[in-house]
């Protein structure tokens, strides 16, 4: 396993939790504090593609073009079409090096044992937060609906919705404030 190069944080949580929403304010609020950052989200659904079945990427891709890059006037994108076996963590964060900070939503496989990404763990309830204890290290905060405040653990709970300036101070306390 290689030393990742961006500071990486991982946001964890069950379906419909708020992981989404937490990421958006901690982006924001991120942001507001002069980091470049860079999101990651895993699409779990099988089968799903962002190329639109037709369109020319789509027959690019079908013609055999391992990666397509769209271009219009406000955006790149880019298309690689992978083996699934070869899929790494380190080649998806590859496309995050210019950034300051990396945000994943997902990959849950590819992160729960990686004790060089911390999480924020976004918790339905009492049960989620237990099992998460036991899964995921280091864990930085908990966030989301279900508050873990009367657990009494040492892993402060913050309301991302009310305080994303709280998860993005305890994020600059983990790696360092980022330099002007």
């Amino acid at each position: 396993m290689q030393k990742l190069k961006a500071k990486v944080i991982a946001v964890i949580g069950s379906k419909k939790s708020g992981k989404t929403t937490t990421i958006e304010n901690l982006i924001r609020e991120l942001t507001k504090r002069g980091y470049k950052v860079c999101a990651i989200k895993h699409i779990s659904e099988p089968n799903f593609t962002i190329d639109t079945k037709g369109k020319d990427t789509w027959r690019f891709a079908k013609s055999g073009a391992d990666t397509i890059v769209s271009v219009s006037s406000s955006e790149i994108a880019t298309i690689e079409k992978v083996n699934p076996k070869n899929f790494t963590l380190e080649k998806v964060l590859e496309k995050c090096e210019s950034n300051d900070i990396v945000i994943i939503e997902g990959l849950r496989s590819l992160v729960n044992q990686r004790e060089d990404i911390p999480k924020i763990v976004v918790a339905k309830s009492k049960t989620e937060a237990l099992e998460t204890l036991e899964s995921f290290k280091p864990i930085l905060a908990f966030a989301g609906p279900y508050s873990t405040e009367n657990m009494r653990l040492r892993i402060p709970y913050v309301d991302a919705l009310k305080s994303p300036e709280k998860i993005a101070d305890i994020i600059e306390k983990y790696f360092g404030k980022k330099r002007s």
